[in-house]
């Protein structure tokens, strides 16, 4: 063990070596936290690389980026999106990285060795993942209601002859000659709305109807299992990642094979990589690249913050940051096959363009176009089974991650009363969190959820990012959080990254900023519509 794990050293920095010589002009002595034995530590270097990489890698990563990629230019979307990650995601995550690991503390009590004038950021941060944590478990409740479902010889949203259904359901699989008109819905629309949400009961957001006790159920297991992930720390979440941050990408390798093989799947894969150079031009693409990879590494949410505190002082960060940036791009990249050759095979059998097919996203491709065309194969319920379960682990590691950042951040800042009492502590948020959710169960709970994930994280998660830049390059200081990587690597980051972390990092976020910006307005005149509403009152603190 290094001397950097046993020791809390303050003071100037030179004391810990040669490597910061030149960086004592200022006087004020600066202090130092590091690792104590007390504190936790992973067990292995793959427990962290498997526990950010579970952060960074989920449901976005299978909708998103395939949706946008084909929206905003096909192939030549890749060019915007690449430069994006090189000038802008990747500083910023390595940034989060190198912070977490040299001052060993979460996203709240690390601004005192920083900035304290912005320790309102931690502050923000903790709010912000609790607002996620509101919705997102949700939407792997839906997973594992769809998993429950799967275990049938026939799929239950293969046919219109369930009680859910109505007399717009058209079944077109199997079958010649159907006409397919506006009104038609198909079997896996109607069990998604009308079996799983329910939402022809609610009138929207002003009656969300009352809690659907399956999704209450689906939901309390859900945390039960995040609960007994995270009660012991880092040694125990970072035993269970073993299985939810590799087993994705396993269902992910025999998806793609299957999808490779189904008629049409040719026809998905060229929609989708179709370079359309003209977008190129468009501002709205770059600023779309910009979103995309910010929010699939996930800077600025605090777990990156959270998780690299408990790595060694000398552990390599910077190896770190682009070995799991490549793979959450690569994966991104490899979901987008998995997708739209499925996609294609859909549009063949429906006989229509891909274009009217791969329309859907978000939810609605998860949940209605993509088990569609599951149900369709063969062996039907074994690839419904095995995606259902790819949908689960996904989301599981993002909440582990999204909870981690509030529980180290709240435990570092108030040690005193909560050092010995984390099992505790970790009950009490579970609990708060399943509270919170179960506006999202209701019959309307998809109104609720899509107004959380509107307008409770986008804009706001955005100006945090800005605002930590700003904060470590410009009063910080960038020689000394240079010197910092320093003293934990042995040498110092060059030229490029000193330039993003100054000047074009932080210029990615206020770009994105200022076109979100129109955002805000909007959200404040819906939350005063919506708060006078008495089943908006619990939304109210957004």
């Amino acid at each position: 063990m290094t001397r950097q794990d046993t020791a809390t050293p303050t003071g100037s920095l030179s004391a810990q070596g040669p490597s910061n010589t030149g960086y004592n002009n200022n006087p004020v002595p600066v202090p130092v936290i590091t690792q104590t034995n007390s504190r936790d530590k992973w067990s292995k270097k793959m427990d962290f690389l498997l526990s950010v990489i579970g952060f960074a890698v989920d449901l976005g990563n299978v909708w998103r980026f395939p949706y946008i990629c084909y929206q905003n230019g096909g192939g030549a979307f890749l060019i915007p999106y690449i430069v994006m990650a090189i000038f802008g995601g990747v500083p910023l995550f390595y940034m989060e990285l190198a912070l977490g690991q040299f001052h060993r503390t979460g996203a709240i009590s690390i601004w005192k060795h920083i900035c304290p004038i912005f320790k309102g950021i931690g502050y923000a941060i903790c709010v912000i993942a609790l607002y996620v944590s509101f919705y997102y478990n949700t939407i792997i409740a839906w997973a594992l209601f769809y998993f429950y479902s799967s275990f049938a010889s026939v799929l239950p949203w293969t046919n219109c002859d369930n009680a859910w259904n109505t007399e717009n359901c058209t079944n077109y699989f199997l079958k010649d000659n159907v006409t397919w008109n506006n009104y038609s819905r198909s079997p896996a629309e109607e069990f998604y709305t009308r079996n799983v949400l329910e939402i022809h009961k609610s009138d929207g957001l002003r009656n969300v109807g009352g809690v659907r006790w399956q999704l209450m159920l689906c939901l309390f297991l859900i945390f039960t299992i995040v609960y007994f992930s995270l009660w012991k720390g880092v040694k125990t979440s970072g035993k269970v990642v073993w299985v939810t941050a590799t087993l994705p990408y396993v269902v992910l390798f025999i998806l793609l094979i299957r999808g490779a093989t189904l008629p049409g799947a040719w026809k998905g894969v060229v929609f989708y990589l179709k370079p359309k150079w003209e977008k190129l031009f468009e501002t709205s693409v770059w600023v779309d690249a910009a979103a995309q990879i910010f929010f699939s590494l996930g800077p600025g949410f605090g777990v990156l913050l959270a998780l690299s505190s408990y790595n060694p002082f000398t552990n390599n960060c910077y190896r770190d940051a682009i070995v799991t940036s490549l793979v959450n791009c690569l994966t991104s990249f490899m979901s987008g096959f998995v997708i739209f050759t499925v996609l294609g095979y859909m549009a063949e059998k429906r006989n229509v363009n891909v274009e009217d097919v791969a329309r859907d996203k978000g939810p609605s491709l998860l949940f209605i176009t993509y088990p569609e065309a599951i149900a369709n194969m063969t062996g039907s319920t074994f690839f419904a089974i095995i995606f259902f379960v790819m949908m689960i682990t996904l989301g599981l590691d993002s909440t582990f991650g999204g909870l981690e950042a509030i529980i180290t951040a709240v435990m570092d800042e108030y040690p005193d009363y909560l050092a010995n009492r984390r099992e505790l502590f970790v009950l009490g948020l579970v609990v708060v969190c399943f509270l919170g959710s179960l506006s999202t169960l209701t019959n309307g709970g998809a109104y609720v959820v899509k107004l959380l994930e509107e307008f409770g994280v986008g804009s706001s998660i955005i100006a945090v990012g800005f605002l930590e830049a700003i904060a470590v390059s410009w009063f910080y200081g960038i020689t000394r959080f240079s010197n910092d990587i320093k003293s934990m690597l042995g040498y110092s980051p060059g030229l490029f990254w000193k330039v993003c972390w100054v000047a074009i990092s932080p210029a990615f976020l206020a770009v994105r900023s200022d076109v979100l910006a129109f955002h805000l307005d909007f959200a404040r005149d819906c939350m005063v519509i919506f708060c006078l509403k008495p089943a908006g009152i619990m939304l109210c603190t957004l």
